[in-house]
């Protein structure tokens, strides 16, 4: 049996990473979302466990010290974490993964396990991608320029991904980030696993 693949999805703030990934498991089989575990306060409609696993910072430094996240980052000035055991479980029952994270957390996954399918989404200007942070309504205007400034940064690693997603049309988006998962879950490499030494007999 091969291993589950991981794939990592990441962007700045506003250019719809979340909201494809969401719909990636409404419409994908066979793949799990890594909750991942933080310090920041719900928005309106998220569900504790579901959407994050919204803890306290005392909570989350004492998980982080014993040694329960696969990568941990502080965002805009919240801690988030991936949970390692679900992580690992995942991995060796060869169930494919998608991760929502930053690119702190990528850069760990990448480090900790060598391997992954490492995604950028991002609109196709910086404009676009301000508007749509100031439509988002969420972000006070220091805040907002926070944003702004972490996504220029962010934009920086771009080139440590393997495959950037535009997300001008979020349907087109999809359709890449669908093709990208199709064709990682075909390599030889990964699909060997699924051909036994009985497979002739």
């Amino acid at each position: 049996m091969r291993e589950g693949i991981l794939f990592i999805v990441s962007g700045p703030s506003g250019g719809g990473k979340t909201s494809l990934v969401k719909e990636a498991l409404t419409r994908i089989r066979n793949l799990a979302f890594s909750v991942s575990v933080t310090t920041r306060k719900p928005r309106d409609g998220e569900v504790n466990g579901k959407d994050y696993i919204f803890v306290g910072e005392e909570t989350f430094k004492e998980m982080q010290g014993q040694g329960k996240f696969a990568e941990y980052a502080n965002v805009h000035g919240n801690l988030y974490g991936t949970p390692l055991a679900e992580l690992e479980n995942a991995r060796k029952s060869g169930v494919d993964m998608i991760l929502d994270i930053d690119i702190q957390g990528a850069r760990q996954i990448k480090e900790k396990y060598g391997a992954g399918v490492f995604c950028f989404v991002l609109p196709s200007s910086f404009e676009i991608l301000k508007e749509r942070l100031i439509c988002r309504g969420s972000e006070k205007t220091g805040d907002l320029e926070k944003r702004l400034t972490e996504a220029k940064r962010e934009m920086e690693e771009i080139n440590n991904y393997d495959y950037i997603i535009i997300n001008d049309s979020f349907d087109e988006a999809f359709d890449c980030l669908s093709a990208v998962i199709t064709s990682a879950r075909c390599e030889y490499s990964r699909a060997a696993g699924k051909i036994g030494k009985d497979y002739f007999a």
